[in-house]
C-alpha cells in the first residue's frame, strides 16, 4: 500500500481553535506549550515517512513553524503546500469572535507571498485559499497573471482549495483558466469525505487533466466520528464502528481510506493536532476495505447543500 498518500495539514498546530467537534475539554492555552506540541507531530510526521505538509498564514503560526522546522531537517525530499488569501486575526484566543478574514486581492498576494518564498526550495505549491466565485478572484486578470508570473519565476505549482457547496463549480472554472494558452492552475485541494463526495463528479476530468488532487476534512470536521448531536448518522456510525473493530483500527483511519481508495488521489491530508491522532490516521495504510464496504459506506453521502448547511452550524473549539 502507498504510504507516501497520506501528508499532514497544519491547521490543527498552528492554532488553537478550528471548526470542528472535539470530545474532550480544553485546557488552558499556553503558546510555547502548543509550539512544542506543534514540533511534536511535524517530528512524528516525519519519522512516519510523511513527506508532504499543507500550511497557510491564515493558520496562526503554523507556516512559520513550519519553516522554522523545514530549515533542520535540509531534506529536498520534503514538499510544502502553502496558500494564500487569509489573514489569521484571533491572535491565539480562545474567545475571539473572528478567527479569521478573507482577502483574496492582489496586494494580500504580494504580501503574503513575500513571507511564504521563504519556505523555498521545499515550497512546490501555492494556492488560494478557499477560491469562491463570492470574491472574484478566478476572474481578477492582476491576481491570475501574478500567480502565472510566480509558477513561472519559481517553478512551483499553482493551485485551489475549495470549500461551500458549490465547489465543483468552482473546480470547473479553475480549470477552464488559461494563461498563454496554458492551464494556469495544476493543483485542486478538494474537501470530500464519506458525506461530502460531489468531488465524484468530476474526478475523471481532473485526472484526465493530470492534476494533482488533494483531498482535506476526510473526517467531515469530525462529524465521521460517533457523536450524539448527530442521531441522524447512527447508521453510519454503527457501519464504522464494525468495520473499525474488523480491521482493529480506529473510525479516523476507516474514514481516510474510504478517500484513499474511492479517489486515489495524489495525496490526502492528516489534519491530527497531536502526536496520537497522527499516530492513529497512520493506520490507514495497514488495511484494504473490500469493494462492497466502499458501497455500503458510499451509501452515506449527503447532498452538498445539507453538508454544508450543517458544517456552518459547527463551532470554533
Amino acid at each position: 500500500m502507498n504510504t507516501l498518500q497520506l501528508g499532514l495539514g497544519t491547521a490543527a498546530i498552528g492554532r488553537p481553535l478550528y471548526i470542528n467537534i472535539q470530545n474532550k475539554e480544553r485546557e488552558p492555552f499556553d503558546l510555547e506549550n502548543f509550539k512544542s506540541k506543534g514540533i511534536a507531530v511535524l517530528e512524528i510526521a516525519y519519522k512516519k515517512g510523511i513527506r508532504y505538509y499543507d500550511t497557510a498564514p491564515g493558520y496562526g503560526l503554523a507556516e512559520q513553524l513550519l519553516l522554522d522546522w523545514v530549515k533542520t531537517k535540509n531534506d529536498p525530499m520534503i514538499e510544502v503546500a502553502t496558500k494564500w488569501g487569509y489573514v489569521y486575526t484571533a491572535n491565539f484566543d480562545p474567545s475571539a469572535t473572528i478567527h479569521e478574514v478573507k482577502d483574496h486581492s492582489l496586494e494580500q498576494l504580494i504580501k503574503q507571498w513575500e513571507v511564504s518564498k521563504e519556505l523555498l526550495p521545499n515550497l512546490t505549491t501555492l494556492q488560494i485559499h478557499s477560491a469562491t466565485f463570492d470574491t472574484g478572484v478566478l476572474e481578477n486578470e492582476a491576481v491570475l497573471q501574478k500567480l502565472a508570473q510566480i509558477k513561472s519565476d519559481y517553478d512551483i505549482r499553482i493551485g485551489i482549495t475549495t470549500s461551500g457547496d458549490n465547489q465543483v463549480d468552482v473546480l470547473k472554472k479553475a480549470m477552464e483558466i488559461n494563461i498563454d494558452n496554458q492551464p494556469l492552475f495544476d493543483v485542486f485541494q478538494v474537501t470530500y469525505n464519506i458525506l461530502e463526495q460531489s468531488l465524484s463528479s468530476i474526478l475523471d476530468i481532473l485526472k484526465e487533466k493530470g492534476s494533482r488532487i488533494i483531498i482535506k476534512e476526510g473526517l467531515a470536521n469530525g462529524r465521521l466520528l460517533p457523536n450524539t448531536n448527530f442521531p441522524h448518522y447512527q447508521k453510519m456510525y454503527g457501519l464504522l464502528e464494525q468495520l473499525a473493530t474488523k480491521y482493529r483500527v480506529g473510525i479516523d483511519a476507516v474514514a481516510l481510506r474510504f478517500c484513499m481508495q474511492t479517489t486515489e488521489p495524489f495525496m490526502i491530508l492528516s489534519g491530527a493536532g497531536d502526536t496520537h491522532q497522527l499516530q492513529e490516521n497512520w493506520k490507514v495504510n495497514d488495511f484494504k476495505l473490500s469493494d462492497e464496504e466502499l458501497k455500503q459506506l458510499q451509501f452515506f453521502g449527503v447532498k452538498s447543500t445539507d453538508y454544508w448547511s450543517e458544517r456552518k452550524q459547527l463551532e470554533w473549539n
